[in-house]
C-alpha cells in the first residue's frame, strides 16, 4: 500500500495544473497562483508534497471569489489519520465527496454483478451439459458478440432502441439519464426502473466472459475421475453436478469474481458517463480531469485497499471450498 500510494502521487502530481482551474470560469492571476501555490505546498519538492499527504501539516483554507482570497488557518491530520485532504474543486473534504457517490456505484455494480454471476452459473453449466447442442452453439455465438462489442456502443444502442424507439411507437420506455425522475421523487420503484439500461448494458458486456469461463471449468470438472465414480454409485445427475462438479469448478471462478469486486467500488466509467449515474466513475473523470488530487487519491486508494482486502477473502473461500487446502 504504501508503494501504490507513492506511485500514484507522483503520477498525479506530473499529470496537469490544478491551480489553472481553481478561479472558476476567470483565469487564475500570477499572484493568486504564486499565493496558492505556497498555501497548498505546490512549490515545494514532490517529497515533501507526498509527507505532507500522508502525516498531514499546517494547511491554509483557501476560497477564491472576486475581490481575491480569503484565508483561513488550520491543520490536516493526514492520511494516515483518515484525512485525505480537501477537494481543490467542490472544497469539500475528500472523504466526504467519495463517500457521498459510493452507495451510488455500489447500488448499480452489486446488482450488475449478482445478475452476471447468477446469469453466467445457469448458462455455462447448461452449456456444459449440453455440450455442442442448438443451444450451446446458440449461446457461444451470442457471448463471442456481447464480449466483442464495446461499451459505449452497446450503451448507445440500448438507448436508441428501449427510450428513443418505445418512445416514438407509444410503447413503455426506458429512462436514461439520472437515478430518478425528479416531478415523482426518489421511490424504490423510480430507482429500479433507472436501473434497468445501466445495468443491462454492463451485464450483457461481462456475461459473456464469464458464462464461457463456468462452462469451459464445468466441462474440465464433469470429465475428473471423481465425477465417473459418482456416476458409477448411482449418485442423483443432479448431486453429481451441483455438489461435486460446480463446487470444484468454482474455484477458478472465484478468482475471478475476487478480481473483479474490487474495482466495482471505482464505478462503470463508461456507462456513469452516458446515463449520467452519479457514481465514483464521474466523480473520477470530473475530478481527475482538474488535477484534484485528494479526490482522485482518495479514489485509488481506497480500491487498492479493496484488492488487497477481498484477496485475503478469495484465499480463505478457496478453504472453504476445497477441503485438500487448508492454511495453518
Amino acid at each position: 500500500m504504501f508503494l501504490i500510494s507513492i506511485l500514484l502521487f507522483v503520477m498525479l502530481q506530473n499529470m496537469g495544473d490544478p491551480l489553472a482551474t481553481m478561479g472558476g470560469r476567470s483565469v487564475t492571476r500570477r499572484e493568486d497562483r504564486e499565493r496558492l501555490a505556497r498555501q497548498f505546498g505546490f512549490d515545494k519538492p514532490i517529497l515533501v508534497q507526498y509527507v505532507y499527504w500522508l502525516v498531514g501539516n499546517d494547511w491554509t483554507k483557501v476560497d477564491i471569489n472576486g475581490d481575491g482570497i480569503a484565508e483561513t488557518p488550520g491543520i490536516r491530520k493526514g492520511v494516515l489519520r483518515g484525512d485525505f485532504g480537501t477537494s481543490l474543486v467542490t472544497r469539500q473534504p475528500a472523504m466526504q465527496l467519495i463517500l457521498s457517490r459510493l452507495p451510488n456505484t455500489l447500488l448499480l455494480m452489486l446488482v450488475s454483478e449478482l445478475v452476471v454471476v447468477l446469469g453466467a452459473l445457469f448458462i455455462g453449466v447448461y452449456s456444459a451439459l449440453k455440450q455442442y447442442s442448438f443451444f450451446d452453439n446458440l449461446i457461444t455465438t451470442l457471448s463471442f458478440i456481447g464480449y466483442s462489442m464495446p461499451i459505449f456502443f452497446l450503451a448507445l444502442g440500448a438507448m436508441y432502441i428501449f427510450a428513443v424507439n418505445f418512445k416514438r411507437w407509444g410503447l413503455p420506455y426506458l429512462p436514461t439519464v439520472g437515478m430518478f425522475d425528479p416531478q415523482a421523487g426518489q421511490t424504490p420503484g423510480q430507482l429500479l426502473w433507472h436501473l434497468i439500461l445501466p445495468v443491462t448494458v454492463i451485464s450483457v458486456n461481462s456475461f459473456s466472459g464469464y458464462s464461457r469461463y463456468i462452462r469451459s471449468t464445468m466441462l474440465e470438472a464433469l470429465n475428473q475421475d471423481y465425477i465417473r465414480t459418482a456416476r458409477a454409485k448411482g449418485l442423483p445427475r443432479r448431486e453429481t453436478v451441483f455438489i461435486h462438479a460446480l463446487k470444484n469448478a468454482s474455484l477458478p471462478i472465484v478468482t475471478i469474481v475476487g478480481l473483479d469486486l474490487p474495482f466495482l467500488l471505482g464505478g462503470a466509467l463508461v456507462t456513469e458517463r452516458i446515463f449520467a449515474w452519479p457514481g465514483m466513475g464521474r466523480l473520477f473523470i470530473d475530478h481527475v480531469s482538474r488535477g484534484d488530487t485528494p479526490v482522485v487519491m482518495g479514489i485509488m486508494m481506497l480500491i487498492a485497499v479493496a484488492v488487497v482486502v477481498f484477496q485475503i477473502l478469495t484465499d480463505v473461500v478457496y478453504a472453504w471450498l476445497d477441503p485438500r487446502i487448508r492454511y495453518n
